[in-house]
């Protein structure tokens, strides 16, 4: 059975750059960029191209972020697609390889991410689960000093982000992407949680287990679909894929009201016995 032909629309470096511009997206922005390479159509160049293009439209004073994320350092034992033996946990957790920020590879956030981490000049945050990788003059800034025990919250690059007056592109990705969100879930009483990861210290590697903010992206569809007709985001269309650009802040001060609303509530610390 021969293969059906490709589905369009055929994409370039240089339509893609014309499309995001027409956008909305302005020279010399900070971008905080969620993408779907496969909800664009057929790009000629593939992750490389739309990496070039989001870099051409922000242009040489503009910051290209993606999330660089890499859950698969994680606890073993909470594992579940596929979940792993009980006696392969202590070897797991032992033979791990420690984050490196210049090694360790994103994990299930798509191939754009990954380009953007390996790109020259990229820098990446430091933390081993939930970091960001950066292009552009403000990359130093808004990957500094990324905490162990603060994977999405005040001392991670998406309080910086919105410090800086970034703004979000969800280049056909959904709300269920949007990591500002988390960072909502930080400013709002909620449950904690143990994280534990492979990390290097001055000890060498170890596995390190902190206790910080539970975070849970299971209903920021709904959050994303209350925000998105309650505020002003701007929406077209880059290729096929549908997009939206927003500020950071927005979806932040957003989110906080309508997760203190619409989630169980949950003590502070000083209502804890």
């Amino acid at each position: 059975m021969p293969t059906p032909p490709p589905t369009g629309p055929l994409c370039t470096r240089e339509s893609l750059t014309r499309e995001l511009l027409a956008l909305g997206v302005r020279p010399g922005e900070t971008l905080l960029a969620h993408t779907s390479l496969s909800a664009l159509g057929w790009v000629s160049g593939g992750a490389v191209a739309l990496v070039q293009a989001l870099l051409d439209a922000l242009g040489p004073e503009g910051t290209l972020v993606v999330p660089a994320h890499s859950g698969d350092n994680s606890e073993p034992s909470v594992w579940q697609n596929p979940p792993v033996p009980e006696d392969w946990w202590p070897v797991l957790r032992a033979s791990m390889p420690a984050y490196d920020p210049l090694t360790s590879p994103t994990y299930g956030v798509g191939i754009v991410p990954e380009t953007v981490r390996t790109w020259p000049g990229a820098l990446r945050s430091a933390h081993p689960q939930t970091s960001f990788a950066a292009l552009g003059p403000a990359a130093a800034t808004i990957t500094a000093g990324h905490a162990r025990d603060c994977r999405l919250g005040e001392r991670s690059p998406l309080a910086r982000l919105e410090k800086a007056g970034a703004r979000v592109l969800l280049l056909g990705a959904g709300y269920g992407s949007c990591t500002s969100f988390h960072l909502a879930e930080y400013r709002i009483p909620g449950p904690e949680e143990e994280n534990s990861f492979a990390a290097m210290t001055s000890r060498g590697r170890v596995w390190k287990t902190v206790r910080e903010r539970s975070i849970d992206e299971e209903d920021f569809g709904e959050l994303g679909a209350a925000f998105d007709k309650d505020t002003e985001v701007v929406r077209g269309f880059v290729g096929a894929a549908e997009s939206r650009l927003f500020p950071v802040a927005d979806a932040v001060a957003y989110a906080e009201r309508w997760l203190a609303a619409n989630r169980p509530a949950h003590p502070g610390p000083q209502d804890r016995p």
